[in-house]
């Protein structure tokens, strides 16, 4: 699976696909957030690029998990939320507006965050691992991948609104279904490892994303934000991009096992987030 076409042009190309449509469905008001509301864009930023790749690695170290399944958690940890979270928040009627903003914001960001990360990762847990790690290679990719695509649509946005409008849903629709091909494809090929070690990853999944949403969701009560931004939190730093940590495990590192964590918490996710979706609505 690591050399094969799928992993080496398709799946890049696909998710270069879906960030572009991504930066589609943004505005530079999107960003104006920061200035105009900045303490639930800070705190946001704060439990996703911070907060939850310390719990990622403090679950790794409890559920004593194999040097690949706490790289593989840490990669996902260090990945910014995706599309997904903007459904779910639109769903929780939570501040979809908030919601978006911290997609865009963190999507950028993450090109800095996310490779520092899977080297202290790597570095933590790895043992014969290190050389395989490039920082700048990985830095570089993720900029082509990631940045350069939400840029390009960004801009299409603001000069062809009604076009990218129309065009939006389908990149929308793609992003769901890359990630269901993308499990399916991890599911098959790392069968062995996830039958040998489903029971602790499947909890240090679903540990991290119950730990997730709640901090999310804490962050805003202790700095006191109103009922939608809380919500809004605990669903970004609950829901994280999945298909781009699989991609960053088999694309770049070359290590399909890698990608067993971050292909479990693409379902698990959803535990949670649907919970808090059915309380928020139900207390509302």
């Amino acid at each position: 699976m690591t050399e094969s076409l799928l992993t080496q042009y398709i799946a890049p190309l696909v998710l270069a696909l879906i960030m572009f449509g991504m930066g589609l469905s943004l505005t530079k008001y999107d960003f104006q957030q920061l200035w105009r509301a900045p303490l639930p864009i800070v705190l946001g930023l704060f439990g996703q690029l911070m907060l939850l790749p310390v719990l990622a690695y403090l679950l790794a170290l409890w559920f004593d998990l194999a040097p690949h399944l706490a790289i593989g958690i840490m990669i996902l940890a260090a990945c910014p939320g995706g599309t997904s979270s903007n459904i779910i928040s639109q769903l929780a009627r939570a501040n979809l507006a908030l919601s978006v903003s911290l997609t865009a914001i963190s999507s950028l960001i993450c090109v800095i965050t996310t490779p520092l990360i899977i080297q202290f990762a790597i570095s933590q847990f790895g043992q014969q691992e290190e050389q395989s790690f490039s920082l700048v290679t990985t830095t570089i990719g993720l900029i082509f991948i990631t940045l350069v695509p939400v840029l390009i649509g960004i801009v299409l946005r603001h000069y062809f609104a009604q076009k990218a409008l129309r065009c939006e849903p389908f990149f929308r629709h793609l992003a769901s279904a890359f990630l269901v091909l993308m499990i399916v494809a991890i599911v098959i090929q790392e069968r062995a490892v996830l039958a040998s070690s489903f029971t602790a990853v499947f909890s240090s999944a679903l540990a991290l994303n119950i730990l997730a949403i709640s901090s999310g969701l804490i962050l805003g009560l202790l700095f006191k934000l109103g009922a939608k931004d809380c919500i809004t939190l605990g669903i970004e730093v609950g829901v994280q991009n999945s298909a781009m940590a699989i991609l960053i495990a088999v694309t770049f590192l070359q290590r399909a096992d890698y990608a067993v964590a971050p292909g479990v918490y693409g379902v698990t996710m959803y535990i949670g987030a649907f919970l808090l979706v059915f309380l928020a609505k139900k207390y509302r």
